[in-house]
């Protein structure tokens, strides 16, 4: 079942065996038997999976062994995607299918910055979970209600997802450095019944004590109880300072573990809220389901990860990113999860890694941006770490450029499959991803995910290959949200995904389509530039220059000039390095080269640091509205909002 690549040469490819062995292979055996047809190459795989969607995720439900009455129907207006439904007569429930594995194997192993390091047994997450839901039973907790969480990445936060959600509560969760106007921003829309804090947390070697912000955030935010979880040993004192404060051991004091008692809810219940990252306004409240989750997330783990049970499983996340959404569903496999909340470079850029080879990772998950700064601080972990159980790294979050995948095969593991996987928030979960049938191609995304009627398309909505254009997906799936929270019409839903392109999802990715299969991410559409009527992905330029040695990042914009559009590059520079002409030219001469002479920027401007979202990615409309003299509306959303104040000042661009 293995694809071939001719114009390329790749710098992976899985053996036979590996490929007859993997979960996706018994699954397209299944499959066969349906179909009545070979199914040994991915394309035709895929192309099922998308031409009868009804018997794929017919077979992904029963493939997958989800517990719950699946019901006659599968999918209802089919034709209409905005309003199709997937298994519109089941009865399931989300935490009761992570917590189907029993025992005494760890489920969760959690490390933290400082060296702290815990496990939780499958039996003793159980356990938990059932004290938590007692606990919420008592406060009045009903399916429907609202849990919220400002919580590090830890047992804790996890265990109190599955109890809200085993009672068919709807969970919405960020991170502890969110700032105050972000959290409320976010947390104030949906009015939680309950919330969960932290005492504290570590970051970069320092403790950061959250007292004052935990007190300001829950004056304006109207609930009915704040547990306060002992991160930090000083959830005591942080609790008597809070209206309705109570810390985590008082909350499930008095309750012994139970059998617990899952509510069983429909497939198209809501499970999470997420959040858009809110740098042009108030951030958007997407709703996600229990089934569409769930089925979507078991597909991605299963066939296109390859995860077994008793796998570990390690995603370097937040509880405000969607990828801990998605880590946490590897529990429904009966992998042990990974757990990590600190920097990932302290007290150097060997924590992680450290993490995953003594715990012999069998998946390890990062940001574009994580391997990049592998790369530039000169690690080769191949080197200095035993990485033998790992056989799967992805990268998300923002394109891998060409040379990291290169560095991934030469300096990190030259046997192990990269998935640069891209998706989103609005569906938590991936379009195009890894695929273990293929071989892997330095800048390329493997291919469409099963399930997923992904292509480009042009501005006349035509599909292209080899082409630039609009990132789509043409047929309905289950993990298109349920809509935006207090968007009863569905009017905000539809202008944010299907506006662009009648009855078609448009995710607001600027792509190309290869002709291996391939998929390459070239920037989000919005802020793609435009020089002379042409339109160019900011990856495209991020490529090229940040494979010089003396640049450590790049962001682009389009400035509006002259009655027409031209590009400003704002470089951040290695340490000691100036911005001279010479280097100017090499940088130009780079772009020219690299990309085209479009590309090449009429401006070129080093700053000492560059905005970016709480997951990382760089925030370059938040850069373009200052330059245009427009005000960031919500610089909560940014990890360093100071550094908008480089660009404050617009005299330089003239």
């Amino acid at each position: 079942m293995n694809d071939t690549t001719d114009n390329m040469t790749p710098l992976w490819s899985p053996s036979q065996a590996c490929i007859d062995a993997s979960p996706m292979s018994e699954f397209a055996r299944k499959a066969e038997s349906i179909t009545g047809k070979s199914l040994t190459h991915y394309a035709d795989l895929h192309y099922w999976s998308v031409n009868d969607i009804s018997s794929f995720w017919n077979l992904v439900w029963d493939d997958s062994h989800i517990l719950g009455h699946k019901g006659e129907r599968i999918l209802i207006n089919a034709q209409q995607m905005q309003k199709a439904q997937f298994f519109p007569d089941a009865k399931l429930n989300f935490a009761e299918n992570l917590l189907h594995k029993t025992g005494s194997e760890p489920a969760i192993i959690f490390r933290r910055e400082d060296g702290l390091r815990e496990e939780l047994s499958w039996d003793q997450l159980r356990d938990n979970v059932s004290c938590l839901q007692q606990a919420m039973r008592t406060h009045g907790i009903v399916s429907g209600d609202c849990i919220a969480a400002m919580v590090p990445n830890s047992p804790d936060a996890v265990s109190a997802m599955l109890a809200a959600t085993s009672l068919g509560a709807v969970w919405s969760s960020c991170s502890p450095d969110f700032g105050e106007k972000a959290v409320v921003d976010r947390f104030g829309q949906i009015k939680p019944r309950l919330l969960f804090v932290c005492d504290g947390y570590y970051y970069n070697g320092k403790d950061i004590d959250l007292t004052d912000r935990i007190v300001n955030i829950t004056a304006q935010l109207d609930v009915e109880a704040t547990v306060v979880l002992p991160f930090m040993d000083r959830a005591e004192a942080v609790s008597t300072k809070l209206p309705e404060g109570v810390t985590l051991a008082a909350f499930i004091g008095g309750y012994t573990p139970q059998s617990i008692q899952y509510v069983a809810v429909n497939f198209s219940h809501p499970l999470y809220i997420l959040f858009s990252s809110g740098t042009t306004g108030v951030p958007k409240c997407i709703v996600h389901s229990v089934g569409g989750t769930l089925l979507q997330h078991v597909k991605e783990h299963r066939l296109h990860c390859g995860i077994r049970e008793g796998d570990k499983v390690f995603y370097f996340t937040t509880c405000g990113w969607m990828m801990w959404n998605w880590l946490v569903s590897a529990l429904s496999c009966g992998a042990t999860i990974m757990l990590y909340d600190g920097s990932p470079f302290y007290p150097d850029g060997n924590v992680l890694l450290d993490y995953v080879a003594e715990e012999n990772a069998a998946v390890f998950g990062t940001s574009a941006k994580y391997i990049d700064s592998l790369r530039n601080a000169g690690l080769s972990p191949s080197k200095t770490h035993d990485l033998s159980s790992l056989r799967l790294l992805a990268s998300t979050g923002s394109p891998l450029a060409p040379e990291n995948f290169h560095y991934v095969y030469s300096d990190i593991k030259a046997d192990v499959q990269l998935a640069s996987i891209s998706g989103g928030t609005d569906i938590v979960s991936c379009f195009v991803g890894g695929v273990p049938w293929r071989a892997v191609i330095a800048g390329e995304i493997q291919g469409a995910m099963l399930g997923m009627d992904v292509a480009v398309w042009d501005e006349q909505g035509q599909p292209v290959v080899g082409v630039k254009g609009e990132l789509i997906c043409a047929s309905p799936f289950p993990a298109m949200p349920i809509g935006f929270w207090h968007d009863e019409s569905g009017e905000r839903y539809h202008k944010a995904y299907f506006a662009r392109f009648d009855n078609v999802w448009c995710q607001g990715d600027f792509a190309e389509q290869t002709m291996n299969g391939g998929f390459v991410i070239l920037g989000r559409s919005d802020a793609t530039l435009n020089p002379g009527g042409v339109r160019i992905g900011t990856a495209e330029i991020y490529n090229q220059v940040e494979q010089l040695a003396e640049v450590e990042e790049g962001l682009c914009i389009g400035q509006e000039w002259d009655n027409d559009t031209r590009v400003v590059l704002f470089v951040r520079l290695a340490k000691g390095v100036l911005l001279t002409a010479e280097l100017q030219k090499v940088i130009r001469r780079q772009i020219r080269s690299g990309a085209s002479p479009r590309h090449v920027p009429a401006v070129i401007i080093a700053v000492d640091d560059l905005p970016r979202t709480k997951s990382g990615k760089i925030a370059e409309l938040a850069v373009r509205d200052i330059v245009h003299g427009r005000a960031v509306v919500n610089q909560e959303a940014l990890i360093n909002p100071q550094s908008l104040k480089l660009f404050t000042n617009i005299s330089y661009l003239a």
